[in-house]
């Protein structure tokens, strides 16, 4: 049993992650988080003790930490005494976060891949030019880290194992379908760190077709998809975490992950992009002031946490896992629909941050029990996907499945 968590990052994310871990500190223990900037851990907790979300009385610390100081992350574990670090600060941090969990013995969970700050799109797998180099030496000191366990890269995995466990004796392709049909009121936002969501789409796309990697540009492969709730939606094939760790554990499957996209949102998108505003590379303006044009974006655009008290509608994320059940073709479609208003109502984020939020916590709740502290690396699909979209369910992100027959049904 591990308990005491150690939050790591303060945006929109971490006020979600912060809320539920206060939902079951009866379970999860001391809870601290921290950021370079202490004053933005202060003011989530305060939303925490505003909105009454502690389950019992329990402690909850701001600390100030440079995430990418690997020692000063490791000093602030044990300064705390906490068991379980949670990653959901910058994805430029995540192996100084990864080293110093690793150094100290505790639990790691991220929920989105490495990157650096210079770097745009690397090699696939992605996963293999970071955090797999670390696997041996997670399994050799016994350290528990899980990677990629928020919605897509997270719960999307777990569909895709659900689905193979309980449904297909063998699968041939994989459809990741991300679709926010919400309305944010804004002339143009991202709904997560704008700098992370440009970089996501100025690189090649890569999916896993055929045994091997395919390139496409953003926004050449788009195709409609008619879901629940949201109903029919265009999405483009991007390149995502997820399909980086799928692709090695189905290797026979096509992995492919489709995100919708407004056509007002592209325009805006490809002006940036032909200007140039959104090179992560440094350049000179006129008075021989050094930029780098895409953190120049990034601060002129709203903090999506500024988006949560207006934002409507409702999301719908969903996997389509074909393949074979009995010698014959099956398709299974799991998903789960969440609403901007109810996610901004319980803790004061939007819906994008609330389904990324909540599934670092119910692994965090898993690796508490003992049923995720599996003592190694491991990607989410390579773990019991059902005790986890269970646990998601009665924690606020409920899960259906679609069935060979047709069947819509609660997980």
């Amino acid at each position: 049993m591990k308990k005491n968590v150690l939050i790591i990052g303060a945006g929109g994310v971490a006020q979600v992650v912060a809320h539920k871990c206060a939902q079951h500190n009866d379970i999860l223990g001391d809870l601290h988080i921290a950021s370079r900037t202490r004053a933005k851990c202060d003011a989530i907790i305060a939303s925490v003790h505003e909105k009454g979300a502690m389950k019992v009385p329990g402690t909850f610390q701001a600390h100030a930490v440079n995430a990418m100081d690997t020692a000063a992350v490791a000093d602030l574990i044990r300064q705390t005494g906490v068991q379980i670090v949670i990653n959901v600060g910058s994805a430029f941090v995540n192996k100084y976060v990864l080293d110093a969990c690793i150094e100290t013995g505790v639990a790691y969970i991220d929920t989105a891949i490495h990157e650096e700050p210079d770097r745009i799109c690397e090699a696939p797998p992605w996963y293999g030019n970071y955090e797999w180099k670390k696997r041996d030496l997670c399994a050799e000191k016994g350290v528990t880290a899980i990677l990629g366990a928020g919605f897509d890269p997270g719960v999307v995995n777990a569909y895709v194992r659900f689905a193979a466990d309980e449904y297909l004796d063998s699968v041939t392709s994989v459809d990741i379908v991300d679709i926010n049909a919400g309305s944010h009121g804004k002339y143009f936002a991202t709904n997560f760190d704008p700098e992370i969501n440009f970089r996501e789409f100025t690189g090649t796309v890569y999916s896993w077709q055929g045994g091997k990697w395919q390139e496409n540009k953003m926004f050449e492969v788009g195709r409609e998809w008619d879901l629940p709730v949201v109903g029919k939606q265009k999405a483009y094939l991007s390149g995502h975490d997820e399909v980086h760790s799928l692709s090695a554990n189905y290797p026979d499957a096509d992995i492919r992950f489709w995100m919708g996209f407004g056509d007002h949102y592209i325009n805006v998108f490809t002006v940036l992009k032909n200007l140039g505003l959104l090179s992560e590379q440094p350049v000179k303006t006129a008075e021989g002031q050094e930029v780098i044009p895409l953190k120049v974006v990034k601060a002129v655009l709203p903090d999506p946490a500024s988006l949560a008290p207006g934002y409507t509608g409702k999301t719908c994320i969903g996997d389509f896992v074909k393949g074979t059940k009995d010698g014959k073709e099956a398709e299974v479609f799991v998903y789960n629909v969440a609403d901007h208003k109810e996610a901004y109502e319980e803790v004061g984020s939007q819906g994008i941050s609330y389904t990324a939020g909540v599934p670092p916590v119910a692994a965090a709740l898993l690796i508490a029990q003992g049923t995720w502290d599996v003592k190694k690396m491991a990607n989410v699909e390579e773990l019991p996907a059902r005790p986890f979209l269970e646990l998601l369910g009665r924690i606020g992100l409920p899960s259906r499945v679609v069935t060979p027959e047709g069947e819509d049904k609660p997980i």
